[in-house]
């Protein structure tokens, strides 16, 4: 894993989290879960509860299970941090269940969670206002392959519409493999997509707190950005500053906070972009509790706009305090 030196910028000191942790009370990290993507879970959650202990936070975590109901019930706690990846705590259904028993939570609400774990109704919201994102097609036969693939064109990418963490997703050139991509995806989710692939450079842009962090500039020698690229390999780049100029930046991060106001993002997410070899900006999807692990990049962003890990944390879990609109 490669990294370029971050740069700060007094203009995100409003990031910072000026409450003291007893203010917090007692706090519920939610983690792990039983989604595709919980052995990340456990690790952001891991990352999200030591940090804050660390800064005085009186903090303990649940490993989501089939006995959250009781644990919630008898554990008794004043908030909720929720760093579940995937379906079961990204999706809004956790969210539901918080708001129905009166526990402030961080991140976004019910419709936003929901929308944005939908990768087909997120383009459908993109495209209704008129925002850039690749043209797509709905998988559910042999015969919608074969009629994606006259559409689109090839290489396209299949990727199951409810999952995260690049899971179940697949470059494909030809009608044989879109179809054996198709079967293979169609094992995570019944909804499977196909997108046009985008070729040229990979972004992501964090938002912490109403606020769009440093973009970030992805790297790998992979076929595109997979699971293994972004928590096991050691090759994958990031560059902060990202190397576009001072006005393609600003155009790319006033793109992905339109993206974020379009589905209604909350406290924090991150939004994944990519730029076509004529430099045209491309949304991909938009995660509401992105990873937290040592390979991940929101924590890399904020960095990058001077907050480290733990004051990262502690501004995700302030954001909680306010009141939701």
């Amino acid at each position: 894993m490669s990294v370029s030196t971050p740069h700060s910028d007094s203009g995100y000191a409003q990031l910072f989290s000026t409450v003291a942790p007893e203010d917090f009370g007692r706090v519920a990290v939610l983690y792990g879960g039983k989604s595709a993507e919980r052995e990340v879970s456990l690790k952001s959650g891991q990352a999200c509860l030591h940090a804050l202990r660390d800064a005085g936070v009186n903090a303990f975590g649940i490993d989501v299970g089939d006995d959250l109901l009781e644990l919630l019930r008898t554990e008794k706690f004043d908030r909720a941090f929720i760093v579940l990846h995937g379906r079961g705590g990204e999706d809004g259904s956790m969210q539901g269940l918080l708001e129905c028993m009166g526990i402030p939570y961080t991140g976004s609400g019910i419709l936003a969670s929901a929308l944005a774990m939908d990768k087909l109704r997120t383009k459908q919201v993109w495209q209704s206002l008129g925002i850039a994102t690749p043209a797509h097609a709905v998988l559910a036969s042999e015969a919608d392959c074969i009629y994606a693939s006259t559409e689109l064109g090839f290489p396209l990418i299949v990727k199951p519409a409810h999952e995260g963490s690049s899971i179940g997703m697949a470059k494909v050139s030809s009608v044989e493999e879109l179809i054996v991509a198709w079967q293979a995806a169609s094992s995570y989710d019944s909804q499977v997509l196909v997108e046009q692939w985008i070729q040229g450079p990979e972004f992501t842009v964090a938002t912490l707190r109403g606020q769009m962090l440093p973009a970030i500039a992805l790297g790998t020698p992979h076929t595109f950005y997979d699971y293994d690229a972004k928590y096991i390999a050691n090759d994958t780049q990031y560059r902060i500053p990202c190397g576009l100029d001072a006005a393609r930046e600003r155009e790319l991060i006033d793109l992905c906070a339109r993206a974020c106001e379009a589905i209604g993002i909350a406290g924090w997410g991150r939004v994944d972009v990519m730029q076509d070899e004529q430099g045209r900006f491309w949304l991909l999807e938009v995660n509401t509790a992105p990873g937290m692990t040592d390979h991940s990049l929101v924590p890399m962003a904020a960095a990058a706009a001077g907050l480290d890990f733990q004051q990262l944390v502690l501004a995700i879990l302030a954001d909680s305090l306010e009141a939701r609109g």
